[in-house]
């Protein structure tokens, strides 16, 4: 510190240094801050005392100037004093003898100026002694060690109320007088003090009376506070917190109670301040961690409680120690001790001391203070008082009283709430102290939802300023927190009471679902955690739960239902969750739950709804099941609880639809399910493919036809659902954004989700994405008002080009869209003008049209590439996009039927006698009015359908531009509309199918119906295999609609002739664009049509057996499925209908370990194709001409390749050739040449044939049946081949040629009649009677020969399996016969299959070699190719088995050979005879033939001979066929055979007659019984067509 007196004021102190001294004192004395004055004076007056010390001072000089400078201050002698005090100290321990000197001598001098008794008391006794002041120190020192004692440690005696008790009598008569008058508290203060001093009492008993006297007098807060506080002022600040600190002590024995009086007062002066909470807490028991640890107690036993609960209870004695424990635990917590703490916070609150209160709940475990329910009323009670004025104003409801509560008569209370703002201040938290203990009143929690609903209501409004807004927005939170942490909980520990679940619902339903949802959510999964009372109440509701959903059957559903309600009430998330589990494992709880909800609260369904999007989200839950290919039965059961649930109460449904939203979003499609169930069950709008015909026709009807007959149960009281529904969509806008999630969504199934899914699960989920689109767009098409649906989807680029939407879907959502604004539009126009007939009409429907379609044919441009405009018109593809079928035609049977039914309805009504009479009228009634509703609307369809085709009749010249080639313009109409739309929905695919018909029929230019047609029905195998289930389903439909207009017109000649015969469709040379010179020539007739139909239908099987061969699950189930769709229309005739059907049985017998689903579809078909069998036809019925005159046969042979001469059957080649496509053409040629064989063959043909090859007639009859089928069959397959080798012009050389072909083989077929003709007409009546022997014998052979044959082919097929060698030689052995044989064809008995199925056994061998070839076949994995093997094989092996019966059943064969003997000579003579007459007419033929034909077809001829020769005995009974291989064979074949291949021919017969010894004739015998045996098993029908399938073949 700086020195304050410097040393030059020291050495001129007489001069200036005095002075400067005194006014330096002075200065200082005068310095306001007191503190810093005194220390300063001091240290100036020390350092001067200081310097005489040390000499450079004298001590005279100083004291006069201390003299001078004594009156400054009042204390200066004190000060003075202090500073001799340290010196005295300071020079006692210095060794300089001087300075002590120095010291005693200014001391001296000072002496006047200092009292001696202010020395005595602060200076040593021996410089007291040196000083003069006192004689003796040794005396002073034992003197004033007397004085301290009697002052500190004698105690005086007070008389404690035995004597003097007058003053205690007084003083007591004193504070319990009547205070109502003028008494204060200062005048009584002054009789106490007088009190006190008069009779000596004690001040502390004093006050100890007073705070008694006070606890007894309550009332008189405004006297004793101000007594006390002024009474404090005398005693130590502590005392007051002493003498409370003992009272408290005293009750804390176990057996005390500290009265509540007590409590009051020490909060009352807590309030006052009079002491601190802090002094006082420490007086009061228990301690914090005695709280804290029966805290933590609590939660213990809580949980143990829960466990008990939950824990299986085996045997009734568990069930009697339960009660027991529970007894115990009563006693237990029937006296709690006595919480002091507890209960000073309890006073604290009744006063209304907030502050307080608040810092003792802080030093506790959270809500451990208000778990006691005093507290916790006492808490409520503070709050009431608090939002009184608030409440008044803003929360009681219309027309209630209410009984207004009383503020506190305290102003230290908290300020009472005016506004929602000042409610935050103080009630907020004082209801977050409450927290779930606000259940104690339920009153007080009406209160504060009311309030919420008032706060809600203002915050909603607008009109607000920036800041309010703000203020505003911190109020909301703060509101949502005290729903979260205080009103829920509350609730959950009410005892059941609805009306506060209503009364939480108005404020909630302010609420965004969102907040709601979160609020639930945090209810349910963290609430129940947080405190004691909240666990063991979630293990009593499980429990409870438990017991009542064992219970729950559709019997007791109202008794249940309540119970389920009571326990809603206050706990529905864990119930719900619970249930919900349920129905996640039994899904048949389903309808008894729905039912039973019916007792809940409106907050109850809310939660209900949050609770399934939980349970749907569940992350641990595995949506699909372990196969991976199925969705998962609870995901399946919850969807369907939803639809169900929120169908038949009113649950709010935006959370739901936005989560399915955010799913798609996410990329997941799985719970579209969810969503098609929702609108199933509440729009009454069904997706299945298992509609019937009858209700696909009903759906193509207006609404009440659909509502009546297009929908499979009963569509009832859906309006309300679906308006709820529709609410939902809009207003959360998500009808449109879940419309494109979903159509983006299905190829995000199969790119995005489907990588690593199975492919039946991804199909499902694709059907699923497609079916919920579909359901939904015709949800909001039925339910959206024109300008809601307008004002929401855009326009059709914008969804295609901006939405990436695929463009059915895009067509799909906007097709609602254009019929509302073309009707609006027709309406106006209407209204307008008053004009009324029908053209009039019509043309405004045209204008209203072209008004609406002209924007959407600009926009469809942008959809594709320009080049695609130029084959058909942006107004033809709009056209087909924009319509319906209910534009297309009116299903007037639909509407008759349901007419139909509601008379019948009518009349039961009227027979019903027990129905009451009102009813009878009143049902009579609404059939009345349904049946005049369904009229009308009929004739309203009617009208529109046909302003509809007025208006498609003008367009129609317009559509197809053609501009490249009609077939590209098909391809673009098949690619671009048909295939996309027909794969939509199963009314598209009707519609798909009604409109090419339509095309067709309108005789729209450019468009070649027969080209369409032969497009679809071709090659389905690549369709086929790129559908879903659904899709394929829907394929299905449409080729079978398809089929049924082909089937009408392949009926009858007449109709044909009506609807196709000049119809531009059906042209078959086509010629530049605008060339219309139709004449007869072009068109196809009908007999060729017929044709072209059985080629179709040759196609579908050759398509189906292939996808079935592939052994590929979705190539096996869609054939399946669209082959079971087709069924009314194909396969139509017989020798297909068989080939399908052992493939079928094929696949029955492989799947049924493997696959069961395909198994299960397989033998559905199986059953329902052997059902149609008797209405299946041989194939000459199925296409056959009437013999025509001769001469048409050189006609055709005289029109040369192409060309608009050429014949009615060739004509449609030249199309075909023209696009490329060269398959057809061959079939044709082939059917032509059919046709003309037959023609021959019928006019030839009388009797039955027999042909030359064995001795055998019934049997070779069979055998040339089988063979012609083969051929037949074979004939399509060649020409087929030869379609498929690249050939660009040789086609046309190839037409040229097969034509002149035909002569010659008319010929050749010409003479084989004849010769069979004499073969078939015995000569004398001796033959006829052998005849008849024989055929006796067989009979009796048939019954000892079918064990044998069975058996021999079983162990023939063993040997076929050990030597696959001879297999092959026998097939090189087969193809050089067939090549010797040549142009005749004659087979070996036995090489050739019936398309017949032998017996189960034969079936089984032959799929055996089938399977072992296709083991052994190349990896190009061509089915074809594998079946031409088999074919070869197959044949080979028949043959080998024929060979080995005879040895294999010699015995029997003996006596066999005795019989016939005889009969085989004389036959085998007779035959040759007649061989040699045959080989003369043939070599008299083959000269005609050969000069007639030219060189080129010769050779073409070869060819033939080679390859049909081959073919006939490799064709199994599949259709399908490998071109490949018989390309081979047809390289091979040519090679062998040369120019003279008849004589060779001739050879080989011989040869086989002269080989076909005795031995031979037995075994043909046999071979005779074993098929005449077939053909009884297979019927006369069959027969027949055999019959003349050979006829026609040949």
């Amino acid at each position: 510190m700086a020195a304050l007196l410097p040393a030059e004021w020291i050495k001129n102190w007489e001069k200036g240094g005095k002075s400067e001294f005194v006014q330096l004192c002075r200065a200082l004395s005068e310095n306001k801050n007191h503190d810093v004055g005194f220390r300063d004076i001091q240290q100036a007056l020390y350092e001067l005392a200081y310097h005489v010390v040390r000499g450079n001072l004298k001590h005279d000089q100083a004291s006069n100037v201390l003299g001078d400078v004594i009156e400054f201050r009042e204390d200066m002698p004190s000060i003075l004093a202090d500073v001799f005090c340290i010196l005295d100290i300071e020079t006692s321990c210095l060794e300089e003898k001087n300075k002590r000197d120095h010291f005693t001598q200014l001391v001296l001098a000072c002496l006047y100026l200092v009292s001696d008794t202010v020395l005595k008391e602060r200076l040593d006794p021996e410089t007291l002694e040196s000083l003069g002041l006192i004689k003796q120190s040794q005396q002073f020192n034992q003197k004033s060690v007397k004085i301290k004692t009697k002052l500190f440690y004698k105690q005086q005696k007070f008389n404690l109320l035995r004597e003097e008790n007058e003053g205690y009598a007084k003083l007591i008569a004193e504070l319990g007088q009547d205070l109502s008058g003028n008494i204060t508290s200062d005048l009584i203060l002054e009789n106490i003090k007088s009190l006190i001093g008069c009779f000596n009492l004690d001040p502390n008993r004093v006050l100890d009376i007073i705070l008694e006297v006070y606890e007894c007098r309550p009332e008189y807060d405004d006297f004793f506070v101000p007594l006390i506080e002024s009474y404090m002022y005398m005693c130590e600040p502590q005392t007051l917190c002493h003498i409370l600190g003992f009272k408290f002590k005293f009750y804390q024995d176990p057996s005390g109670e500290t009265p509540s009086s007590l409590y009051r007062v020490a909060a009352v002066l807590l309030q006052h301040n009079l002491i601190d909470l802090e002094d006082l807490y420490v007086h009061l028991l228990p301690g914090d961690n005695a709280i804290i640890e029966e805290h933590k107690r609590e939660i213990v036993e809580a949980k143990q409680i829960v466990r008990k609960l939950t824990m299986v209870v085996l045997s009734s004695e568990k069930t009697e120690e339960k009660e027991k424990e529970k007894e115990k635990e009563e006693e237990k917590t029937e006296k709690p001790p006595d919480n002091q703490k507890l209960g000073l916070l309890e006073a604290l609150l009744k006063i209304g001391d907030w502050h307080h209160a608040q810092s003792i709940m802080d030093q506790m475990p959270p809500f451990y203070s208000t778990s006691h329910k005093a507290i916790a009323v006492a808490l409520c009670q503070l709050v009431h008082v608090t939002i009184e004025p608030l409440y008044r104003r803003v929360g009681v409801p219309k027309g209630a009283k209410g009984s207004p509560i009383s503020s506190l008569p305290n102003k230290r209370a908290p300020k009472q709430a005016e506004s929602f703002e000042e409610l935050r201040k103080e009630v907020f938290n004082m209801l977050c102290y409450l927290g779930p203990h606000l259940s104690h009143d339920p009153i007080l929690f009406a209160k504060v939802v009311r309030l919420g609903k008032a706060f809600m209501k203002e915050f909603q409004s607008d009109g607000s300023k920036q800041e309010d807004k703000e203020k505003m927005e911190t109020l909301f939170s703060c509101l949502l927190s005290i729903t979260d942490q205080v009103l829920l909980p509350s609730l959950s520990l009410m005892d059941c009471n609805a009306c506060m679940s209503e009364e939480l619902w108005g404020m909630f339903k302010t609420f965004p679902y969102q907040y709601r949802y979160r609020l639930y959510g945090q209810w349910k999964n963290e609430t129940y955690n947080s405190h004691p009372l909240l666990v063991k109440v979630k293990a009593q509701t499980i429990d409870r739960a438990k017991y009542i959903m064992k219970r729950l059957t559709k019997e007791n559903v109202k008794p249940s239902g309540r119970q389920i309600g009571k326990l809603s009430h206050s706990n529905p998330t864990i119930l719900f969750d619970y249930i919900l589990s349920q129905i996640q494992k039994y899904d048949n709880l389903i309808t008894p739950v729905v039912d039973s909800l019916k007792y809940l609260t409106s907050l109850n369904y809310d939660v209900l709804a949050y609770c399934i999007i939980e349970a749907l989200a569940n992350p641990e839950k595995e949506r699909m099941k372990h196969d991976d290919t199925t969705i998962s039965s609870w995901l399946q059961s919850l969807a369907s609880f939803c639809g169900a649930v929120f169908r038949k109460y009113p649950i709010e449904l935006a959370g739901l639809l936005q989560y399915v939203a955010n799913q798609l979003k996410a990329g997941k499609s799985f719970d579209l399910l969810i969503l098609k169930e929702v609108v199933q069950k509440m729009a009454g709008i069904e997706i299945t493919e298992e509609m019937t015909m009858e209700q696909l026709e009903a759906m193509t009807g207006g609404e009440q036809l659909k509502a009546e007959g297009g929908y499979f149960g009963q569509i009832r009281n859906t309006k309300k659902s679906s308006q709820r529904l529709k609410d939902a969509l809009l207003d959360h806008d998500l009808a449109l954004p879940l419309c494109l999630l979903m159509a983006q969504q299905r190829n995000g199934v199969v790119f995005q989700e489907g990588g690593e899914k199975h492919l039946k699960l991804v199909g499902k989920l694709y059907d699923q994405c497609h079916d919920t689109l579909v359901q939904f767009g015709g949800f909001l098409a039925s339910n959206l008002s024109t300008e809601d649906y307008i004002k929401r989807v855009p326009s059709i680029d914008v969804l295609c080009n901006e939405f990436h939407t695929p463009h059915d879907a895009a067509f799909f959502l906007s097709r609602p869209m254009y019929a509302h604004h073309i009707s609006s539009k027709y309406d106006e126009l209407k209204k307008a003008e008053k004009g009324n007939k029908q053209q009039h009409k019509v043309h405004k429907y045209i204008t209203s049209c072209e008004l609406v379609m002209a924007p959407v044919h600009e926009a469809v441009i942008s959809l594709h590439l320009p080049k695609v405009w130029d084959d058909i018109s942006p107004q033809f593809y709009a056209t087909f996009w924009s319509l319906t079928m209910y534009d297309l035609a009116v299903p007037h049977s639909s509407y008759d039927r349901e007419v139909n039914k509601l008379k019948v309805q009518m009349k039961a009504i009227d027979d019903n006698q027990e129905m009451p009479p009102n009813k009878k009228k009143k049902e009579k009634e609404r059939c009345t009015a349904l049946q005049d509703k369904l009229l009308e609307e009929e004739k309203k369809q009617l009208e529109h359908v046909q302003r509809v085709l007025q208006r498609l009749k003008l367009e129609k010249d317009n559509w197809l531009l053609a501009k490249s080639t009609k077939n590209e313009t098909i391809t673009k109409f098949l690619q671009l509309c048909i295939f996309p739309r027909c794969i939509f929905s199963a009314i598209d695919a009707v519609y798909c199918a009604h409109f090419v018909e339509l095309v067709h029929q309108q005789k729209t230019p450019n468009f070649s119906t027969l080209l369409c047609y032969d497009r679809v029905f071709s090659d389905i195998i690549y369709t086929v295999a790129s559908c879903t289930e659904n899709e394929a389903s829907r394929y299905g439909r449409f080729l079978c609609c398809m089929l049924e207009t082909v089937t009408r017109w392949h009926s009858d000649r007449v109709i044909y002739e009506k609807e196709c015969g000049n119809y531009p469709g059906f042209l078959t040379i086509l010629r530049a664009t605008g060339f219309d010179g139709g004449n007869k020539a072009d068109q196809l007739d009908y007999e060729n049509f017929r044709h072209v139909v059985h080629k179709w239908h040759y196609k579908l099987t050759k398509a189906s057996v292939h996808c079935l061969e592939t052994g590929e699950y979705t190539h096996i189930r869609n054939i399946l499925i669209v082959l079971t769709k087709i069924l009314p229309w194909y396969p139509k005739v017989l020798n297909l209908g068989q080939a399908l059907e052992r493939r079928v049985h094929k696949i029955c017998q492989e799947e049924k370990e493997k696959r069961p689903d395909l198994y299960a579809l397989a033998m559905g078909y199986s059953g329902q194709l052997k059902s149609r069998k008797p209405f299946m036809i041989p194939e000459n019925e199925f296409h056959h001409k009437d013999p025509p005159a001769r001469n048409a046969v050189p006609a055709t042979v005289q029109n040369g390749p192409g060309g608009a001469g050429m014949p009615t059957s060739l004509t449609i080649n030249t199309v075909r050739l023209e696009e490329g496509a060269a398959e057809e053409t061959a079939d044709k040629l082939k059917e032509k040449s059919q046709g003309v064989v037959k023609v021959i063959n019928k006019t030839v043909n009388a009797t039955p044939k027999v042909t030359t090859s064995n001795g055998n007639s019934a049997s070779n009859s069979k055998i040339i049946k089988e063979k012609d089928d083969k051929e037949k069959s074979g004939k399509e397959k060649d020409k087929e081949k030869k379609d498929k080798t690249p050939a660009a012009t040789p086609e046309m050389k190839a037409l040229g040629k097969d034509g002149k072909d035909k002569p010659k083989e008319e010929r050749v077929n010409k003479d084989e009649k004849a010769r069979e003709i004499k073969e078939k007409t015995p000569k004398s009546e001796k033959e006829k009677e052998k005849v008849k022997k024989e055929e006796k014998a067989s009979k009796e052979e048939k019954s000892k020969t079918v064990v044998t044959i069975i058996e021999s082919k079983s162990s023939a097929e063993k040997e076929r399996e050990k030597e696959p060698s001879r297999e092959r030689d026998l097939a090189k052995e087969m193809k050089s016969k067939e090549n010797a044989k040549g142009g005749e064809k004659v087979p070996v008995a036995g090489s050739l299959k019936s398309p017949v199925p032998r017996s189960e056994t034969s079936e089984s061998e032959r799929e055996q070699k089938r399977r072992k070839v296709d083991t052994h076949s190349s990896p190009s994995h061509s089915s074809t190719v594998k079946d031409n093997l088999n074919e070869l094989k197959d044949s080979s092996a028949k043959h080998y088995i024929n060979h080995t019966t005879p040895t294999l059943s010699k015995s029997k064969e003996r006596e066999v050979e005795k019989k016939d003997l005889d009969k085989s000579r004389e036959r085998s003579r007779e035959r040759e005879k007649k061989d040699e007459k045959d080989r003369k007419d043939r070599k008299r033929d083959h000269s005609n033939n050969e000069r007639e034909v030219p060189q080129d077809s010769t050779k073409r001829r070869k060819e033939e001979n080679g390859t049909t020769g081959s073919s006939k005995h490799s064709k199994s009974e599949s259709p399908s066929d490998s071109p490949r291989l018989n390309e081979k064979e047809k390289e091979k074949n040519k090679s062998k055979s040369s120019g003279k291949e008849k004589g060779d021919s001739i050879k080989a017969e011989k040869m086989e007659k002269s080989s076909s010894g005795s031995k031979k004739e037995s075994r043909h015998d046999k071979e005779k019984t074993e098929k005449k045996e077939k053909r009884d098993s297979a019927g006369g029908k069959e027969e027949k067509k055999h019959h003349k399938s050979s006829d026609k073949h040949r």
